[in-house]
């Protein structure tokens, strides 16, 4: 495993200085993120959170190359495929060909990066499908298998980092639930790092490894997802949580 000048072991992806800036028509340019700098260690999962408009999603896309950026993004190791990260949707139906049979979806990617010890049967076996969900068009699975399989396209293009973005707004909690799990399991099997954009901050706090806090293009905290809510050092952190706890009750029916 590569290392760094200290020894200890290079970060699978180093992000510096990352910035995008979006041009208006008769307005000034927006700056949805500016300088954003982290690390992500493999097998590690990063939760990014912050208020709506923080550039949670601007990161995503600008991560795996949907939006153009100034800055860098490095890999500890040579790339293993042309795309080293891969973004998995909020909509996982929208994302999926409506025309296109999964398993030949599956297949023309792993002939892409010639991946001959990789079959269509075994990517939807790590994702928790059947292998008679190759012959199924996006239309026919539930909302959590289009999610599974929208995370086995994007582990075709063996990428050593998946960018999920917002992948369980649209779930049931029973099948978030199921998602994450899967996700655990293929970062331990294949030593994938996530950065994992949310909402929610509860599953920010009990799964992930770190957090991110962003806040007007900003990373304005960063650290251990128990000390960043536990222990906020950044105002921002603490009116996130605290607004969580604030959230409209429910009204009793009377009698």
């Amino acid at each position: 495993m590569p290392t760094s000048a200290s020894g200890q072991p290079a970060p699978l992806l180093a992000v510096q200085g990352l910035s995008v800036r979006y041009s208006r028509r008769g307005a000034e340019p927006l700056d949805a993120l500016q300088g954003v700098t982290f690390e992500l260690a493999r097998g590690e999962k990063l939760a990014v959170v912050g208020a709506s408009g923080s550039g949670k999603s601007s990161l995503a896309r600008a991560l795996a190359g949907f939006t153009p950026y100034s800055g860098e993004v490095r890999f500890a190791a040579a790339p293993r495929a042309p795309r080293p990260i891969q973004l998995v949707f909020q909509d996982a139906g929208a994302s999926l060909n409506p025309r296109r049979r999964l398993g030949a979806v599956l297949q023309e990617l792993l002939d892409a990066r010639r991946a001959q010890r990789e079959s269509v049967d075994t990517l939807l076996s790590d994702v928790g499908l059947a292998a008679s969900h190759r012959e199924a068009a996006p239309h026919q699975l539930s909302g959590g298998q289009r999610q599974r399989a929208a995370i086995a396209r994007a582990l075709a293009a063996d990428p050593q980092v998946l960018v999920c973005d917002e992948i369980l707004s649209a779930l049931d909690a029973p099948v978030q639930v199921q998602i994450l799990e899967l996700l655990e399991r293929l970062v331990r099997a294949r030593g994938l790092g996530v950065v994992f954009v949310t909402h929610d901050l509860a599953v920010a706090r009990r799964w992930a490894d770190r957090v991110a806090v962003l806040h007007g293009g900003r990373i304005v905290e960063l650290g251990p997802a128990a000390s960043v809510f536990d222990a906020p050092r950044s105002e921002q952190a603490r009116e996130l949580w605290q607004a969580r706890l604030r959230w409209p009750q429910r009204a009793q029916p009377t009698e």
